[in-house]
């Protein structure tokens, strides 16, 4: 039965099977340097790391649970052949995803994966290998949880406050809107994909992200972003890691913006629009409007995890496959 799955099951789902076209533009098994020790506190129990991995990838890629990710990989041929599972085989339930996956999060491999995964997208030329421009901005995440909220008055007059079940979620308030859960961070190069992404509460101030999210950039490179992260402190961090600066330039209520500060930012204003569309498409197709977990930590790795699935479909869309 194995045999015939493995030989049969590329023709019957075709060549035009999304899923077959991710399994093409990756070495997979080069991920393996990542993931070969992920089971170290467990035995030789654990199921192959790889064959995890593409399993819990394709829960963010699709936005399933867990529960939803156990189905779908018992029911859907092309599930099957991209994790390299097979028909008959002793499949993994939703707890041993979730274990999995916190397991990745606690030992810091997403980063790692996420690296791997663009050192191979640039050596075969779908993403930019040397960039002369990076992109930051922050987006909304919403939480899963309801947040804080106080209940009816009780006998003895008193209120009682219920905390939310997502204890790192905050409120923030953007113009007239106040949203609770986070925020997530993401450098983009000039086509659009996801370098660097990590996650804060939302009530954390952006601007203080921005010596995080220039970490690891050439000299030279200059660095776009948005008013919100405009600060003296900002503009000197960029110069100590010798990055040209593209912050855009924030009127103050004593001193408007100058005709160059104001030509700049239209200049800034025109290349940032990567990221935003980055965001878009990680919450329109992706589903990370709102976050499918509990806790910063879990929310941060989810986060990465979109930001693969975002590269891999920018590289997908790139390739023209026989």
């Amino acid at each position: 039965m194995g045999s015939f799955f493995e030989l049969g099951v590329k023709e019957h789902l075709g060549s035009e099977n999304q899923l077959v076209k991710l399994s093409k533009i990756i070495n997979w098994n080069k991920l393996l340097a990542q993931l070969g020790n992920v089971h170290k506190e467990d035995g030789p129990r654990g199921y192959d790391p790889l064959k995890m991995f593409k399993s819990i990838l394709l829960g963010q890629w699709h936005s399933l649970s867990d529960p939803g990710l156990e189905q779908s990989l018992r029911v859907r041929l092309d599930f099957l052949q991209f994790t390299g599972f097979t028909l008959g085989e002793d499949l993994p339930d939703e707890t041993t995803f979730c274990r999995f996956r916190n397991k990745l999060i606690k030992q810091g491999k997403l980063d790692l994966l996420l690296n791997e995964i663009n050192a191979q997208l640039e050596a075969a030329g779908l993403k930019v290998k040397s960039a002369d421009t990076a992109i930051v901005d922050a987006t909304i995440i919403k939480s899963n949880a309801r947040p804080n909220k106080t209940l009816e008055q009780q006998e003895d007059g008193n209120y009682e406050t219920k905390l939310s079940a997502d204890v790192d979620a905050k409120w923030l308030k953007k113009g007239k809107k106040s949203y609770f859960g986070y925020q997530g961070f993401a450098r983009v190069d000039k086509e659009g994909f996801v370098n660097k992404a990590h996650v804060t509460p939302a009530n954390l101030p952006e601007t203080k992200e921005l010596d995080k999210m220039s970490d690891g950039l050439l000299p030279g490179t200059r660095l776009m972003t948005d008013k919100g992260f405009a600060s003296k402190e900002n503009r000197e961090i960029l110069r100590s890691k010798k990055l040209k600066t593209g912050l855009m330039y924030k009127a103050t209520k004593n001193n408007g913006l100058t005709e160059k500060q104001s030509i700049f930012n239209k200049l800034v204003s025109k290349v940032r629009w990567r990221v935003e569309q980055c965001f878009g498409t990680m919450k329109r197709i992706f589903g990370m409007e709102r976050a499918s977990y509990f806790t910063n930590e879990k929310v941060d790795g989810q986060f990465k995890m979109k930001a693969m699935c975002l590269n891999l479909l920018k590289a997908i869309n790139k390739v023209e496959f026989a």
